[in-house]
């Protein structure tokens, strides 16, 4: 099973200085930065995913600059993504029209002539046809009954455009491999628009639509497209919200899949941000430390505005917990001490109150808890990727892009080496155990 990374420009500054808090003054952003791939040395992932929503056009706004777009075309997508280096010429390169970014459309803003062109011209290995996002879903539907004239449209609009990608695909002699997508309001309609596919010629799908689904929703829909389609045929997760769980889902015989839940954790979690190896091929999380720019964060700056703190000694209760976590890094701090400093700075931004005034609240309870299992820890330590080795207790402080990020790609690596072990895993389990595990779909 592929674990194929998102990227949405996705580089941290190999030079960042953590104490001074900032870029060099002539640093150029992506040119002075480096990929996942670049500041570990090594790829924490199969493979890369692409958005065409995410690179955009005068039809979508993406995340590119228009300069970076113009460069991701005419130097293709390995060059750009500083792919096309011998160590990583066995990654694959997923495509994908980004559909999230038109889902209000009546219908994409892409012909699958224009996909197949982009897909064959930017070097993409993989690509997957044009698709219209279904949101209805009802798991107890049955075949094709039910959904909106909406959902059938979008339905129809998915299959013609994806027999049209894969003739034009055919037509121009296309390198990269096509992926038939799969939109649905039932896992009925998911099975019959898989058999449909399949009978246009494709033999690698890809499930659409599946982010705001829950675990047991997307297995009902894998269970009912493994019914309809041939068991060689290959099945990838389009952005599976639920990485974490994917143990749970090696009974349904998925190829690949792409997330960039690792990374996002890093930075969107207010709990789990932070990825270890645990026992019985789990995963352990750790929360990190939120110390925020006392200048920059704008809750903090909205206290100040109204009077309830003042500036500088949001900057000197900053200071001493930075100071205070460092000094607990090199062994020249107390446990107790250091984790007084953080919750002091803390009080401000959680309670919107000053420590003394709120030292017993529920929240500040909740959150010492929490960081005093990291501090006691000390998970940076345990860890010997380059980032937490270069970076120490810094990756697990959360502040700022340079640091957030930096722990999203640590949490990355740990990802890649947890799919492999449960790959592992997989390959002991007897196929009659397989067979037996593809059928049922949970409840």
């Amino acid at each position: 099973m592929k674990f194929i990374f998102a990227d949405s420009l996705d580089y941290v500054d190999p030079a960042f200085d953590f104490v001074a808090d900032r870029s060099a003054a002539d640093r150029q952003p992506y040119w002075d930065d480096a990929y996942p791939h670049e500041i570990l040395g090594y790829a924490p992932y199969d493979g890369v995913l692409v958005s065409r929503g995410i690179v955009g056009d005068h039809r979508v706004k993406g995340k590119y600059t228009a300069s970076q777009a113009r460069r991701f075309s005419l130097v293709g997508v390995r060059k750009f993504m500083r792919l096309d280096k011998p160590e990583f010429a066995h990654l694959d390169i997923f495509g994908d029209c980004g559909a999230f970014t038109y889902v209000q459309e009546e219908k994409p803003p892409y012909t699958p002539l224009e996909m197949a062109e982009f897909y064959d011209e930017c070097g993409f290995t993989h690509g997957c046809s044009v698709d219209h996002i279904i949101f209805d879903f009802d798991p107890a539907l049955e075949g094709m009954n039910g959904g909106s004239e909406d959902a059938k449209q979008r339905f129809d609009i998915t299959l013609e455009n994806a027999d049209a990608f894969r003739r034009e695909a055919r037509a121009m002699g296309a390198d990269f491999e096509p992926l038939g997508v799969i939109q649905g309001w039932s896992p009925g309609s998911m099975a019959e628009g898989a058999r449909r596919l399949v009978a246009m010629g494709y033999d690698y799908l890809a499930l659409g639509g599946m982010v705001p689904l829950k675990s047991p929703e997307i297995k009902r829909c894998l269970a009912a497209i493994r019914d309809a389609v041939p068991a060689s045929t290959r099945l990838h997760i389009l952005g599976f919200a639920k990485a974490d769980d994917i143990d749970s889902f090696h009974g349904y015989d998925i190829a690949s899949f792409d997330t960039t839940s690792p990374l996002i954790r890093a930075f969107k979690d207010a709990k789990q941000n932070y990825y270890l190896p645990g026992e019985d091929l789990a995963l352990r999380y750790y929360t990190s430390i939120r110390v925020p720019q006392a200048i920059e964060n704008p809750k903090l700056q909205r206290a100040v505005k109204k009077g309830q703190f003042r500036a500088e000694d949001l900057l000197r209760l900053e200071g001493l917990a930075l100071d205070s976590l460092r000094a607990f890094d090199r062994g020249e701090a107390e446990l107790e001490e250091t984790l007084r400093h953080v919750l002091v700075y803390s009080a401000p931004l959680v309670e919107e109150r000053a420590f003394e005034d709120c030292e017993g609240s529920t929240a500040l309870a909740r959150l010492e808890e929490r960081y005093r299992i990291t501090l006691t820890e000390r998970p940076w330590t345990q860890c010997s990727c380059a980032i937490c080795r270069d970076a120490s207790i810094d990756v697990i402080i959360f502040r700022g892009s340079n640091r957030n990020k930096r722990r999203g790609i640590h949490n990355l690596a740990v990802y890649k080496d947890h799919i492999e072990r449960l790959d592992l895993k997989r390959a002991i389990i007897r196929p009659d155990d397989l067979q037996c595990r593809l059928c049922p779909a949970e409840s």
